[in-house]
């Protein structure tokens, strides 16, 4: 189920969203991965029982705009658009529902903002990617490198959505249907046939990466109850012990972990569903 669509204007920028559920339910705001988008729920939002259910595209991902020219996608920018994000749609207080990077982007909100999250229900992530202190000027470096040659790079055109559906498939081993619908949300077309929409910027190396010191710190803010979905088994980047080692950081964590990929709630929707309708029970609002 596809939900239906609005825009959320930001002083800045207007992201596109989309809706599910029936107003009066628990208020969850849902945040896709990396270079996914709001499709990210389709599989999962119509199964929250008393649920209403806002997935956003985060700036510069499916049909949302863009940063504006000479900005770029620091980790930090996206709190701010998250918390505006919720005034926008009236909400003071909501649970937070995150995947990837958005579990990472969730995870931190809720420790900036503890008075506004009730909840948090992450899919496949808890804080952002981190640098150990000794990689930090190579990453600078890079991140250098990288923004001064964005702008030679030309977009690849598929002249076929099948083919941009098939080149999802293999980048992420995703199923038809789960690349499907992340696909169609995230390309727009062109004279020749479709180029992805997502910002190019997006695919740039970081120039600052927290250190794992400091993410433990801000996991520590976390007050709310929080569900943590983990896939068996671990992908590199969500490695077992990272996981551990950052689970042990929040006070009131509760850990699930399902067989699948790391993209857990596209493929096992319904798993994950049960795993988050379990955790509601036991944590009632």
């Amino acid at each position: 189920m596809s939900g239906t669509e609005l825009v959320l204007e930001l002083a800045h920028l207007k992201l596109a969203a989309r809706r599910w559920g029936t107003v009066g339910g628990e208020r969850v705001l849902a945040l896709h991965g990396w270079l996914d988008n709001a499709a990210s729920f389709d599989a999962l939002a119509p199964l929250l029982d008393a649920c209403e259910v806002v997935a956003i595209d985060l700036p510069g991902h499916g049909r949302s705009e863009h940063r504006a020219v000479g900005s770029w996608y620091h980790f930090v920018d996206y709190l701010g658009e998250v918390l505006t994000s919720a005034d926008t749609l009236g909400w003071q207080e909501f649970t937070l529902l995150g995947h990837s990077l958005g579990a990472a982007i969730a995870s931190v909100v809720a420790a900036t903002a503890p008075e506004r999250v009730r909840g948090l229900w992450l899919i496949e992530g808890l804080g952002p990617i981190a640098t150990v202190p000794e990689k930090s000027l190579a990453v600078l470096r890079q991140a250098h490198r990288d923004r001064t040659t964005i702008g030679s790079k030309a977009l690849r055109v598929f002249p076929e959505l099948a083919i941009a559906i098939s080149a999802r498939q293999q980048a992420n081993g995703l199923s038809q249907a789960a690349a499907q619908a992340l696909v169609e949300r995230g390309t727009r077309a062109v004279d020749g046939g479709w180029v992805w929409s997502s910002d190019p910027r997006l695919t740039l190396t970081s120039a600052i990466r927290l250190t794992e010191e400091q993410i433990l710190n801000y996991l520590a803010g976390i007050q709310c109850p929080t569900l943590l979905v983990a896939a068996d088994p671990a992908p590199p980047y969500f490695s077992a012990q990272i996981r551990t080692r950052r689970s042990a950081a929040v006070a009131r964590l509760h850990e699930v972990q399902i067989k699948g990929t790391h993209h857990l709630h596209l493929e096992d929707p319904a798993a994950v569903a049960a795993a988050i309708a379990a955790f509601r029970v036991q944590h009632p609002r």
